[in-house]
């Protein structure tokens, strides 16, 4: 027993978190190849190494993935101090670069002096596609301001599907639940985003981030754009990139007599935040909204106007008007307050009810050792306490949205 435990102990010495193995780098200039500040790791590894995020049979694995900066081409190179052998009974490693190679696309370097030589190319990659918008951001450490340009593109752009390619490869290490997309139906948009950037007196372009909108049919004659995935890469999060995108977006399908509204894949809580912003700054110029009209409720006014000028479906509407009435109200004014805490409790209040009427059939339908059981899971009370809950953490998150809304 001791010795099997001596064996556990050196073979978990073999043990490597894939998460701080990967190794990634966006490269511009042949410096950034041996500057750690110009690396990042994946918040996720999982649908590649499986749940526990580990690779066996190494010690000081690196999973090297280094991309040029715009057209995003790659160098894959796999590095480790030591590797289990035969001394291992029946243990073989994990063979790292078969996983690897499932997700990246052929056509890449494994050695420095051909990414190189492909970075001296760089200058002549151009964005794809066809310009929707242009924005400039205060870069503090730099001391100016930096041009961002946004893009709309197809698999018709020559060289883009090949690109795609290389870009959809990040999803697999920042989207918890990412998949790759049919790319052979016409039916997706691409957004694309970039930064300019000059380099031996040459303006080039680097890759930011980008959105896919897959283009749902809708009887008998309208479009429902749907965002499928969207993505910032890590060195450029926290700069307003998202909302510019997403902004930017809407307003593209806003433009479309056949787009009826825009909606979302399994939005995570993060995307739910930023389209708040976006559709409150879209909509707090509208006349529906003015703060007299919201302080006398949700209205079909709203529904009708978000929906017909800015494509936005009802249920993101009544949360704009939930944030916007919270601008307009002051919670210091008890009356002011609880109305307002009522008006959103009772939208919040529906899936309880539809438990009370759920519970009300049982009534009918249950033996009292049975009705006892199902009562014990619908406990009242709690559900005030949920409620309660439930209402404070929304008014935090459209504290937040107000925050940002008027530093925007």
């Amino acid at each position: 027993m001791a010795g099997l435990t001596a064996m556990e102990k050196k073979l978990a010495e073999y043990k490597c978190n894939t998460n701080e193995a990967i190794q990634l780098k966006l490269v511009r200039f042949p410096e950034d190849l041996e500057d750690d500040n110009t690396t990042f790791n994946p918040e996720y590894s999982h649908q590649v190494f499986g749940d526990d995020e580990v690779a066996f049979g190494y010690k000081g694995l690196k999973i090297l993935l280094y991309y040029i900066a715009g057209n995003l081409s790659t160098l894959f190179r796999i590095e480790y101090t030591s590797k289990v052998n035969e001394k291992f009974d029946c243990v073989e490693a994990d063979d790292v670069e078969s996983k690897i190679r499932e997700i990246i696309p052929p056509g890449f370097c494994t050695n420095t002096d051909d990414f190189v030589s492909l970075l001296e190319k760089e200058v002549n990659f151009k964005p794809f596609g066809m310009l929707l918008h242009t924005y400039s951001v205060h870069n503090e450490e730099a001391g100016e301001d930096i041009t961002y340009q946004i893009y709309k593109a197809d698999m018709t752009c020559p060289g883009f599907r090949e690109y795609h390619e290389r870009l959809q490869t990040f999803l697999m290490w920042f989207i918890e639940t990412a998949s790759f997309i049919d790319v052979d139906d016409e039916r997706w948009n691409y957004f694309l985003v970039f930064e300019k950037y000059n380099k031996d007196g040459a303006t080039l372009f680097a890759t930011v981030g980008y959105m896919t909108v897959y283009n749902y049919y809708v009887y008998p004659d309208k479009t429902r754009p749907r965002v499928s995935q969207m993505l910032i890469l890590p060195p450029f999060q926290g700069e307003g990139h998202g909302a510019q995108l997403l902004e930017t977006v809407h307003r593209y399908y806003m433009s479309s007599p056949t787009v009826l509204d825009i909606t979302a894949e399994d939005p995570s809580e993060n995307y739910v935040k930023l389209r708040d912003f976006v559709l409150v700054k879209l909509c707090q110029d509208l006349l529906c909204f003015s703060p007299g009209k919201l302080m006398q409720g949700f209205t079909q006014e709203m529904v009708m106007e978000a929906q017909q000028k800015l494509k936005i479906n009802k249920q993101h509407t009544r949360r704009v008007y939930e944030i916007l009435r919270l601008r307009a109200t002051d919670m210091g004014d008890a009356e002011q307050s609880r109305s307002y805490r009522l008006d959103v409790k009772r939208r919040l209040i529906g899936p309880y009810k539809k438990k009370q009427r759920e519970l009300a059939k049982m009534r009918r339908c249950l033996r009292p050792e049975e009705l006892t059981n199902q009562l014990n899971q619908i406990d009242l009370n709690m559900q005030h306490e949920q409620l309660e809950e439930s209402f404070q953490q929304l008014v935090s998150d459209y504290r937040r949205v107000l925050e940002r809304l008027a530093q925007a």
